[in-house]
């Protein structure tokens, strides 16, 4: 029998630490070539992840990127809501790239919610009614997320067991859920048999990588010894609770939403990398203190190729900002940082730092929760010259010239936390040689 104190098997989790785009998938890709299990834990199709595999390139929203490696099993789990034409159709068109034998390394946990079609219009319904409203809106990717995590948390939601238990009561669940947002939306119109028709066949298609969630991660924990790994969608500043409210997604994309997304217990966390570019991005609307409306915010955007993958939305760009890194810390107690994009900066003649807000002339000592306040603070900052050298063939430490290695010690000493990994914006790994 096994000790009460062995919690058996670890997972390593890669996280967000800013607002998105900070190269995870690419993170992932370069973890998942030794995991045995892949997973997702929340979010759903409005998250987006780049991978370059033999100069093929391949778009990952809803499939773990681990799915590239076919000797590892890549699951979806219940914390994700999942749009099954979205779900299929990025699997067949990575399948025309190459990626082959895809469905029989997925599973999906029966207890995730669906993302319906309807849900989608619901997004953007929504967003013009803030737009009239309140003259902004949050900036969705209109992929109804929201309104599906809305459904879940009023439960009337569906979820993958319904759809694949008795049809009947599916369908009649179904026109109850879409009857519910067409009394809040009358402009709102579904062809619900024609929707239902689509389903049962989803259902047939999806049935064979269904299973329940809970006990295969429980058997994968406390079985033989296995690698495995857990890609975080979207990003601290992103999450329902701890981001920049309301502009956030509707998950927590923290190391909480890795216990209640796959239904694992804290023991089980291992190693928690936080990836963070060298610099910081955003996309869409909500505060950014440090961001660059200037020739040095151009710079970056050009030359990061700064374009989100989902929306195609250009990102707004500016200076790295450790505040938000110190408090993503504090939630998610990284182990490790995965710094990526530096050589971005291999151009610039001096590269700034943000350390510290200050209000009043005064530095406050935390990050603040009203947005107000946040869109007013003034942004404290280190400068360091550049170091005007092309980094992007780095493959050791002592490959970095000083000027890069001071920039980083400088991170590092920060935050508190080593970084362990460096990605350069092509395909070229540096991993830390300090570590």
């Amino acid at each position: 029998t096994r000790p009460r104190n062995d919690a058996g098997n670890r997972v390593t989790v890669v996280l967000g630490a800013q607002w998105g785009d900070e190269g995870k998938g690419k993170v992932v890709d370069l973890l998942a070539t030794e995991a045995d299990i892949v997973c997702r834990c929340q979010g759903g199709n409005n998250a987006g992840h780049t991978v370059v595999v033999d100069g093929k390139e391949y778009d990952f929203h809803l499939l773990p990127s681990g799915i590239i490696n076919t000797k590892s099993i890549s699951l979806i789990g219940n914390g994700v809501v999942i749009h099954l034409p979205g779900l299929f159709e990025e699997g067949d068109k990575n399948e025309k790239k190459g990626l082959r034998g895809w469905e029989k390394r997925l599973i999906v946990s029966d207890r995730a919610h669906i993302v319906f079609d309807f849900h989608q219009v619901v997004d953007g319904l929504q967003e013009t009614e803030r737009q009239a409203q309140e003259g902004k809106s949050i900036g969705t990717t209109k992929k109804g997320i929201g309104p599906a995590y809305s459904s879940k948390a009023s439960r009337i939601g569906l979820r993958v067991c319904d759809l694949l238990g008795d049809f009947s009561d599916f369908s009649t669940r179904f026109k109850n859920l879409v009857r519910h947002y067409q009394s809040m939306h009358p402009s709102l119109t579904v062809d619900t048999e024609d929707q239902l028709k689509k389903l049962k066949d989803y259902a047939e298609r999806l049935r064979p990588m269904v299973r329940d969630g809970v006990y295969y991660m429980y058997e994968a924990l406390h079985g033989p010894p296995k690698r495995i790994l857990v890609e975080g969608a979207n990003a601290a500043l992103l999450d329902i609770d701890f981001g920049t409210y309301p502009f956030v997604t509707s998950s927590n994309c923290t190391v909480g939403g890795v216990c209640t997304g796959l239904g694992i217990p804290p023991l089980n966390i291992g190693d928690v990398f936080g990836v963070a570019k060298a610099y910081s991005t955003r996309v869409g609307i909500g505060a950014f203190p440090t961001e660059q409306l200037n020739a040095a915010g151009e710079l970056l955007q050009t030359r990061g190729h700064e374009v989100g993958v989902t929306t195609g939305r250009k990102r707004r760009c500016g200076w790295l900002d450790l505040v938000i890194m110190r408090y993503a810390h504090m939630i998610n107690g990284f182990t490790a940082i995965a710094l990526t994009k530096l050589d971005i900066l291999d151009v610039l003649d001096e590269i700034k730092v943000g350390i510290a807000y200050k209000l009043n002339g005064k530095r406050i000592p935390h990050f603040p929760a009203n947005m107000d306040i946040l869109h007013k603070v003034e942004v404290e900052y280190e400068t360091f010259p550049g170091w005007k050298t092309d980094t992007s063939t780095a493959r050791k430490w002592n490959d970095l010239p000083a000027k890069a290695q001071n920039y980083i010690r400088f991170i590092e000493n920060h935050i508190g936390v080593p970084i362990r990994i460096l990605k350069h914006a092509g395909k070229n790994f540096l991993k830390h040689s300090r570590v």
